[in-house]
């Protein structure tokens, strides 16, 4: 789109995706760059699902990187990595309650956990508050990871972790951002929709959730 009407367009990035990340992004146009401020303000859960293969290492914790070592991976089952899992999500729940800042025994923290409000308030290290495993079929599987202030590569090593714990290895093989706060992949719009209708129609479609999460949030 372009003309007189646009030359002064101002187009602010909400939570950034890396070059081998897929999934929704957020972008504000014009007072919309100070909703994103709000938005990032309100330290919202992001939602991933991650691919991972079983078997191999790399440099980078993904199946492009470069090849570091091979290994077995026949003795990991479902019930294995989900035990797994269940070590992690147990472990952030953890630091999510300390950098919250929140007295767990107040009337106040019962119903912000009650409305999933616990939140850091603050700057943190990459806490997940939820993941489980959609698909496991030997050497791959997929887990839907539910986080706060990560970033792509941080899921990517968590994937590399997880082979570790389970005495094997592994890589990541897709991370998809699926919601970014109250943005999902249904809001999002693909490549041949980028024009100013739908981008118009996207905002007006999503005006109401925005306002409603910052109202109970902030």
């Amino acid at each position: 789109v372009r003309g007189p009407r646009f030359r002064k367009l101002k187009i602010g990035v909400g939570h950034r995706l890396d070059v081998k990340a897929s999934g929704v992004f957020v972008l504000g146009i014009g007072h919309g760059n100070k909703l994103l401020t709000d938005l990032y303000n309100c330290h919202l859960t992001k939602v991933y699902t991650v691919g991972g293969l079983f078997g191999k290492a790399t440099d980078d914790f993904s199946d492009t990187g470069n090849l570091v070592e091979k290994t077995t991976f026949d003795h990991i089952t479902r019930e294995k990595l989900e035990r797994i899992l269940a070590v992690i999500q147990g472990t952030n729940q953890k630091a999510l309650l300390m950098y919250s800042n929140i007295d767990m025994k107040t009337q106040e923290a019962y119903e912000l956990a009650v409305k999933g409000l616990i939140r850091p308030m603050g700057k943190s290290p990459p806490i997940i508050t939820a993941v489980r495993c959609l698909q496991f079929a030997l050497p791959e599987f997929q887990l839907e990871i539910h986080c706060l202030h990560e970033t792509q590569q941080y899921l990517r090593k968590m994937v590399h972790e997880v082979g570790l714990e389970l005495k094997s290895s592994a890589v990541c093989t897709q991370v998809r951002r699926i919601r970014d706060g109250v943005f999902t992949v249904d809001d999002a719009l693909p490549r041949t929709q980028w024009n100013l209708q739908s981008i118009q129609e996207a905002i007006r479609n999503c005006q109401l959730k925005v306002e409603t999460e910052l109202e109970k949030t902030l």
